[in-house]
């Protein structure tokens, strides 16, 4: 028995409808990723399932006994009071009664430990992601059969994510989340509902899937729609030509034809995307940035500890790490907005910033959205060419009654299409973006990412999006537990050479408890040959064993030579710019060394570990 039905459900509020008598049905359990563009009716419809809005026409109907619970996109400004009260408001009324308060104060406690939560801390001195966590245990405390969230990973780190990802996954409630994140959605997600020009479409299957069959989609309407307007303009010069013999016409051809002109005035095309460029302006120097050993802080307190770090021209650094962890300390420090406590920052030359901030600080919420980007001017010049500011707007996919609409009452993916506008109207060689993906449309997204790779200045992008760390950056910049460290390539490169510097120093620690068991007399160069022979007597291996265990550490060696080289290669400024198909080359090369370097050390520390 399905656990939700939706049926003919209609809402719209100016322009066309939201929702248009669409239907669905979900059963208990399922785990559903809700797609759509900015704007076109994601929110509302969890709004409508959960009671907080009513449709014009239509029915939700819920199994007996479901309990709704919802996690908005945003965090409320009013919310106050202990994490543990705010946790507690989420259960149901019949927990208020006397009786049940050792059962309430079980359950707080119980999530409260499940969800690694102080109870007794303040809510408002908490970061903005440890805010959304607390208002997760406050949605599911009540252990609801249905749980909808809104942008469940907007402001979460990447530790925070990959838990909320294991969480979620074990919770037994159905679960209906939006999100931009594209590798939450698919490792989570398994049924896509998709909301495109009013109507709900059910494409049930997993989100890579979904990907596949929407590209055929939509190729598929795009030369069916051609087909009809290509008849359509036919049967309109038929009836042009055919006035003279207006007795003796085809009634009903003229009917058919009417109604083709219907259909055709009817039809909801596809929101167009977004037209972003953005303006390198004039070159900064080579050097953008350089730190030797330089700390950053506040008072006494030490937040970034002494660090040596180039930047340079064209360079796309990401950069990862908790919340909290220091990585607005560190941009404002690369930014010489902080001075050091210790260490030397030096800025390059003819450096123009424009920054992207993640609270959306710099716009005006009771101004329009021409106002907020144009500044009291009616034209504006990108990259050489003068446009009127509402025609700028359009490009970013606003209308020009929503250009000049205020903007307190755009969603947040409006806001940040908004924002991206606002930044990319002033020329600039440096960008410095803080969660820029939070709330984008995955087609915004995808364009987002396309700009900044061709784009010729050099980035700086705060991001906790892995796929967008994978296809944006060049080189990242990690707070990891031993330290702040730099690495090629993105998220998945990280994890790969994280992975293999683990194996490294498992093989080096390894070998130098098989050094030291080695006689002091023999000479280094004998040492090794010594300790070949050794083990190979020692642990009894035959002669083929024995051969590849002589060729294993020069194997390494090669293997890590290569690897070198590479890495090498894909830090040059210029290195994205050559050919697509040799950049996957080298990719792809990359990840078969991995794997080889992986194999030989698991190899090696056999026979090492072998009768130990």
């Amino acid at each position: 028995m399905p656990q939700i039905t939706i049926q003919e459900l209609t809402i719209g509020y100016r322009g066309p409808s939201l929702l248009s008598e669409v239907s669905c049905r979900i059963e208990p359990g399922e785990k559903i990723g809700l797609l759509g563009r900015n704007g076109s009716g994601k929110t509302t419809l969890m709004r409508l399932i959960s009671g907080q809005e009513q449709a014009q026409s239509g029915t939700i109907e819920m199994s007996e006994g479901t309990r709704v619970a919802v996690l908005p996109q945003d965090v409320p400004l009013d919310i106050v009071g202990t994490v543990e009260e705010i946790v507690a408001r989420g259960l149901p009324s019949e927990m208020e009664e006397l009786e049940n308060h050792w059962q309430r104060d079980q359950l707080v406690e119980r999530i409260l430990s499940q969800m690694e939560l102080d109870g007794l801390v303040q809510f408002q001195s908490l970061s903005t992601g440890m805010k959304r966590r607390v208002l997760l245990a406050q949605a599911i405390v009540s252990k609801p059969e249905v749980l909808l969230l809104d942008e469940p990973t907007n402001h979460l780190d990447i530790d925070a994510i990959t838990w909320l990802e294991g969480f979620l996954s074990s919770l037994p409630s159905t679960l209906l989340f939006v999100t931009h994140d594209r590798a939450f959605l698919t490792r989570l997600a398994k049924r896509i509902l998709e909301i495109d020009r009013g109507q709900l479409f059910d494409w049930s299957c997993n989100y890579p899937t979904f990907l596949k069959r929407k590209e055929l989609a939509l190729h598929a309407e795009e030369k069916q729609q051609s087909l009809f307007d290509k008849k359509l303009a036919q049967e309109e010069v038929w009836i042009r030509t055919g006035v003279k013999a207006r007795r003796t016409r085809n009634e009903g051809r003229v009917r058919a034809l009417e109604a083709m002109r219907s259909e055709r005035a009817q039809r909801r095309t596809t929101e167009g995307n977004v037209k972003m460029q953005i303006d390198a302006g004039e070159r900064s120097g080579m050097l953008v940035c350089s730190l030797a050993d330089a700390s950053f802080g506040y008072g006494q307190k030490v937040i970034i500890p002494p660090l040596d770090l180039t930047i340079m021209r064209g360079d796309k650094v990401g950069i990862i790490g908790r919340n909290g962890a220091g990585k607005s300390t560190l941009l404002k420090g690369l930014l010489g907005k902080l001075a050091p406590l210790q260490g030397m920052v030096r800025q390059g030359t003819k450096l123009e910033v424009a920054y992207f901030d993640q609270t959306r600080e710099i716009l005006d919420l009771d101004k329009t959205a021409e106002e907020n980007v144009g500044l009291g001017k009616s034209m504006i010049t990108v990259n050489g060419k003068t446009k009127h500011i509402i025609g700028y707007l359009q490009d970013f996919l606003f209308t020009p009654e929503q250009a000049r609409s205020s903007i307190r009452f755009f969603s947040g993916g409006q806001r940040n299409r908004l924002l991206l506008a606002k930044l990319f109207a002033r020329p600039a060689n440096m960008l410095v973006m803080d969660e820029p993906t939070n709330d984008l449309d995955t087609e915004s997204l995808e364009l987002l990412e396309e700009r900044l790779v061709d784009y010729e200045g050099t980035v700086l992008v705060v991001s906790h999006d892995r796929s967008f760390l994978d296809n944006v950056v060049t080189s990242t910049i990690v707070f990891e537990q031993e330290g702040i460290k730099e690495y090629v390539g993105g998220y998945d490169d990280w994890l790969r050479q994280r992975q293999t510097g683990k194996k490294a120093a498992s093989l080096a620690e390894t070998n130098r408890k098989t050094t030291n068991a080695i006689p002091a007399s023999k000479s280094t160069s004998s040492q090794s040959e010594y300790s070949v022979e050794s083990i190979a007597t020692a642990k009894k291996m035959s002669f083929k064993e024995k051969h590849e265990l002589e060729k294993l550490p020069s194997q390494i060696e090669q293997y890590e030579a290569e690897q070198r080289s590479i890495h090498a290669k894909m830090a040059e400024p210029a290195y994205f710019k050559k050919a697509q198909s040799q950049i996957v080359k080298d990719q792809r090369r990359l990840s078969d060394l991995d794997d080889l370097l992986v194999k030989s050390y698991a190899r090696l520390e056999g026979f090492l570990a072998r009768d130990a």
